[in-house]
């Protein structure tokens, strides 16, 4: 299935408040009385100690989010830099984390609601809900469904929400500060552990720190995530821990910190009623207002993880370590309301079951462990010295940055209480699981760091190959069709083939599609194939032995259908093709010119993708690839990579724009380094005559790489289509490609 982009809906102050708004909740309408326990007013210190540990892993994961803003955040970073196997352990950690921490924050959200409204209780015979529960789960359908309709509606929902929470506390702050005893801060750090009790507190408050690192699973959303990605995943983490600190000081300052351990009610609408009674003699009012701040703050905090853990699901499902159903975008929200329906049903699920504190506490105990690999994925990333890794923003001090992020996460667990880290390792236990039955057989990444041990085997120490090896991805066997027509041709096309398979491990699958006249009964056909076509058998005997001089493993089948180009695509679906290299000629499988039917596009989607061959001498040394975006031309990116790892070929990119030159070197050069093509040649070209522009530069290369058209039948009829038009008028080979997409019935006739 085709890669899918989100739509850049999210501003900086979204992202921003996508940080914020989750961050700001539990730590001060849910934790405090538990926390003023653990440490006293010294709580004000674990808060600070927090902060300064999620601030080494905000720079790191600020780094990677703008060299990769890709959906699915810190698991996409571990996924790309250390594999699928801990990529499935980052993934179901990060997913199942954010799904329990969601019901966690709605649940919350229904208890201030039914403090502010009479809700009836619920009896479904299998489980009685309480009014907590009902509030919770009819706010979880909104929620959900909000994030369903698209992501620019939940980042402007989410900027009303906390620019008003953040407003509330602050004025709370204010007053709470004119009404403060700093006498009742001494001793500092009271508890029988003394500041040994720190970071005791800071293990217990930490689930207050995950908002950042939910920002970067909106990256492939952010508007120019060069600059806005670190602003809003930094400063998230700077803004909430200045926040915490001076409200835990102010709280403890207005009552004793003893008394708000011991309260029965919640320890900030104590303090508020203390802090606007005194001031301005509204108690009351002061106390309402709180309320309404907690309804806010879980509300923020709810809706923040429900988009932050389907964009999770969603990037598994493009990685196949889940299925790839989850994949489709919404033709109208541009969202992926599957992966959001899935998520939506576990957290409304989650919220049945009514109490999950521990659940969503083991649900820390998993981020930190996330944040430890992310830290090292970025290690990994700078070490391994990739290509197209060139993030506009950089850890300063690294490595030291990224070192203490890591050592610092996974310390903190050892704070944790037994049960939650025993429930953690067994959401570890089970990504591993995971990885090897479904998910090994199916993927094809192979991580940074195993490419990077596998490409040097005798630099490496041997127990560190042998386990790169043992964790490499099967891929499901890549597997590159050839339908062979013309015995001149079968070379050039099975070289091509054999080239891609080998890049990808794959396999090539040759076949001879023997056209059985109407008349003749396909099953007669078969008793007599020797005689329909003689030349079958060493064709199909050629192109194995041409195969396998490239070391990659080959198929061969002949076909017997009345049909010719057609059964193609009906022979990929059979045998399970990932890409069809097929060729182009006036007598190519009896569609003279064409790579495509016009009853084929009418009728079908493509089964996978298709490389049309149009053969003038097979020489892949200079390589040219027109692009202006696209799926198809993300396609030709990845042929033109190929050719140029197996022949060392010279490739060039080509923009060509009747605008302002300097916008397409920019856009060239991003996209370069997105496809993997730093090393190409990038040329950037001013023409109002595209067709032109691309002949022009075809005349000093040795073939053409380019994406099928996207216009519809229709207009290719009235006008031609573009690529069409450069096939017939360059003099170079050419590499037609076209990637496997859905496209409705208009699409299909007017174009995309």
């Amino acid at each position: 299935m085709a890669d899918e982009e989100l739509a850049k809906d999210l501003g900086p102050l979204a992202a921003l408040t996508i940080g914020v708004g989750t961050m700001i909740g539990a730590g001060i309408f849910v934790l405090p009385q538990q926390a003023y326990g653990v440490a006293g007013p010294a709580i004000a210190l674990s808060f600070v100690l927090g902060g300064v540990i999620s601030l080494f892993t905000a720079l790191s994961a600020s780094e990677l989010g703008t060299a990769m803003p890709k959906a699915g955040g810190s698991y996409y970073y571990v996924n790309h830099a250390l594999g699928p196997l801990f990529g499935s352990v980052a993934g179901m950690g990060n997913w199942m984390g954010l799904a329990f921490a969601s019901a966690f924050y709605m649940i919350g959200f229904g208890d201030f609601v039914t403090a502010l409204v009479a809700v009836p209780a619920v009896d479904l015979g299998i489980v009685a809900l309480e009014p907590k529960q009902v509030a919770a789960f009819f706010a979880g359908l909104l929620f959900v469904g909000v994030n369903y309709v698209g992501a620019k509606e939940t980042g402007r929902l989410q900027n009303v929400i906390v620019i008003t929470l953040v407003a509330i506390l602050t004025v709370f702050s204010v007053l709470g500060f004119l009404q403060a005893d700093l006498s009742t801060l001494k001793p500092f750090a009271p508890t029988e552990r003394g500041y040994g009790a720190v970071p005791f507190g800071t293990a217990l408050v930490f689930v207050s720190f995950l908002g950042f690192a939910k920002i970067t699973t909106v990256a492939e959303e952010i508007k120019n995530p060069g600059r806005n990605l670190p602003l809003a995943v930094v400063g998230s983490v700077v803004i909430v821990t200045i926040m915490y600190a001076v409200l835990m000081v102010v709280m403890a300052s207005v009552i004793n910190w003893r008394d708000l351990a011991a309260l029965g009610a919640d320890p900030v609408v104590e303090v508020a009623e203390v802090a606007f009674g005194e001031a301005l003699g509204l108690a009351g009012v002061g106390a309402g207002l709180i309320v309404f701040g907690g309804l806010l703050a879980t509300a923020s905090s709810a809706n923040a993880s429900i988009l932050a853990s389907s964009r999770i699901n969603f990037a598994m499902g493009r990685d196949k370590l889940i299925t790839a159903w989850l994949n489709d975008i919404h033709e109208r929200f541009a969202t992926p309301y599957r992966s959001i329906a899935v998520t939506g049903v576990i957290i409304l699920a989650l919220i049945l079951v009514g109490d999950i504190k521990v659940l969503a506490k083991a649900g820390s105990v998993l981020h930190l462990i996330v944040y430890g690999l992310l830290n090292i994925a970025l290690i990994v990333m700078r070490e391994a010295d990739v290509a197209e890794y060139d993030p506009p923003f950089r850890v300063p001090m690294y490595p030291a940055t990224p070192i203490l992020g890591a050592l610092f996460s996974f310390g903190l667990i050892a704070f944790m209480a037994p049960v939650e880290i025993a429930l953690s390792v067994l959401f570890v236990v089970g990504g591993i699981a995971w990885f090897f039955v479904y998910a090994r057989p199916r993927t094809e990444k192979q991580g940074v760091l195993s490419r990077y041990v596998l490409s040097r085997p005798e630099q490496m120490p041997e127990p560190a190959v042998s386990a790169a090896t043992s964790v490499k991805p099967d891929g499901g066997d890549y597997r590159v069709m050839v339908p062979l027509a013309n015995p001149e041709h079968e070379k050039d096309l099975i070289s091509l083939a054999s080239a891609v398979a080998n890049q990808r491990d794959g396999t090539v699958v040759a076949t001879h599609i023997v056209q059985v006249p109407d008349q003749t009964p396909l099953a007669s056909g078969a008793e007599h194939v020797e005689e329909l076509d003689a030349e079958s058998a060493n064709l199909l005997a050629r192109a194995r032995e041409d195969a396998e001089t490239f070391g990659v493993p080959v198929e061969t089948h002949t076909i017997l259908s009345h049909r010719s180009f057609e059964e193609i695509f009906d022979a990929a679906r059979t045998h399970a093709a990932d890409l069809v290299v097929m060729g182009w000629g006036e007598d190519s499988h009896g569609s003279p010119g064409r790579a495509e039917s016009a009853i084929d596009e009418l009728t079908n989607d493509l089964p996978c993708d298709v490389v049309v061959y149009r053969d003038r001498g097979f020489d892949p040394s200079r390589v040219l690839v027109p692009t202006a975006g696209g799926p198809d031309s993300d396609l030709s990116a990845a042929l033109a990579r190929m050719l140029q790892v197996e022949y060392d070929s010279d490739v060039s990119l080509l923009y060509v724009t009747d605008n302002s030159t300097e916008e397409g070197e920019r856009f060239l050069a991003d996209w370069a380094a997105e496809h993997g093509l730093s090393e190409a040649n990038l040329v950037v070209t001013e023409d109002d005559d595209v067709e032109r522009a691309i002949e022009r530069e075809a005349e000093r290369c040795s073939m053409l790489i380019i994406g099928a058209t996207e216009e519809g039948l229709l207009s290719r009829l009235v006008r031609g289509a573009l690529a069409l038009q450069v096939v017939n008028d360059v003099n170079c080979s050419v590499l037609l490609a076209e990637k496997a997409r859905k496209r409705s019935l208009r699409e299909r006739l007017f174009g995309s």
